[in-house]
């Protein structure tokens, strides 16, 4: 028994220890204890804080860890730490520190003092990680997360707008609940490709085979334009536009009649005021088009919501075969 309590209590081999600490994966600086400058005084680096930071050991000895602080480093961090480590304390944080190459990382620190045989304290040892990715998936989370917030609350005034306008344009229940029921379908359509993008947007094109797709057949359809991504507070008062543009053809223009045709182009132009995205929407071969005797849902967005949403310029023409809209939207 006494030689296994003597094996117990044996210590670690000083060779063991510092192979564990020159393999590890976490930096590991150890300085010395005065926390006034110049000290406190780096003594030791292992190959981790190379690696983290692009300094050589030879380079930071004697050095302070003040070397790697930057304009970027929070001042509030620094002062908890020195509060800390003057209570004796060990200190974890989070702070921006900067590589040999200029560039900024954010750094996870524990340090921990290290007491001699009267309890004075003789080194700090901290034990560092590069958390800068982890930061960024926190920092993209929060954001989504304020984003989300604010298109429900958008979405749900839009529902509610679409409530009151949907019944003042309905003559009867059913006509009500279909107009309802289709409307707030391109509604859902148009937020599952905004959430479906991770910098919730959606592309024109996206928008449009989103609302036309059942339709696209024998060539009725001609879809042409390059790629424009519309943030989500455009997508969704476009997506809705479509959505009464697509009703409106499949119920009384070009997608009504078997040999009818819809072609919509678009293109990006620039001017003095800025990029805009401009789209023709053209129907042809339909019934004949009159001009509407009352001003249904579809109308009032396209001369009013779409253009007091999203500031676009709303043009509506009769043509005999068809209906014509032509729209600028500014993407500034």
């Amino acid at each position: 028994m006494g030689g296994q309590d003597i094996a117990r209590t044996r210590k670690p081999d000083p060779r063991l220890l510092q192979a564990v600490v020159e393999a590890s994966g976490e930096a590991i600086v150890i300085t010395s204890a005065d926390l006034d400058e110049p000290g406190p005084c780096i003594e030791y680096v292992n190959p981790a804080f190379t690696r983290m930071t692009g300094y050589e050991a030879e380079e930071v000895l004697g050095l302070t860890p003040r070397v790697l602080q930057g304009p970027g480093t929070e001042r509030a961090v620094l002062d908890r730490m020195r509060a800390a480590l003057v209570a004796g304390e060990e200190f974890q944080g989070e702070a921006v520190n900067y590589r040999r190459d200029g560039s900024a990382y954010v750094v996870e620190w524990l340090i921990t003092p290290v007491r001699d045989g009267d309890g004075r304290i003789s080194h700090w040892v901290s034990v560092q990680r590069d958390v800068t990715e982890r930061r960024h998936g926190e920092d993209r989370q929060a954001l989504m997360v304020r984003e989300l917030h604010h298109r429900v609350k958008n979405t749900l005034a839009t529902v509610q707008a679409v409530v009151n306008a949907t019944a003042r344009s309905s003559l009867t229940v059913n006509e009500f609940t279909q107009a309802f029921t289709g409307r707030i379908g391109s509604l859902a359509r148009t937020h599952a490709l905004i959430t479906e993008d991770l910098a919730q947007a959606a592309s024109f094109e996206g928008l449009l085979r989103a609302e036309l797709a059942p339709y696209d057949e024998r060539g009725r359809l001609i879809l042409d334009g390059p790629k424009v991504v519309l943030p989500s507070e455009l997508a969704v008062p476009v997506g809705m536009a479509l959505h009464e543009l697509t009703t409106n053809a499949i119920r009384h223009g070009s997608l009504a009649d078997p040999n009818g045709r819809l072609q919509v182009t678009w293109w990006v132009e620039d001017g003095h005021a800025g990029r805009a995205l401009r789209w023709d929407w053209a129907e042809h071969d339909g019934p004949p088009v009159g001009y509407p005797t009352r001003e249904g849902f579809g109308h009032r967005l396209l001369n009013k919501v779409l253009a007091a949403q999203t500031g676009a310029e709303v043009d509506v023409a009769f043509a005999p075969d068809g209906i014509r809209v032509s729209v600028r939207l500014s993407l500034a």
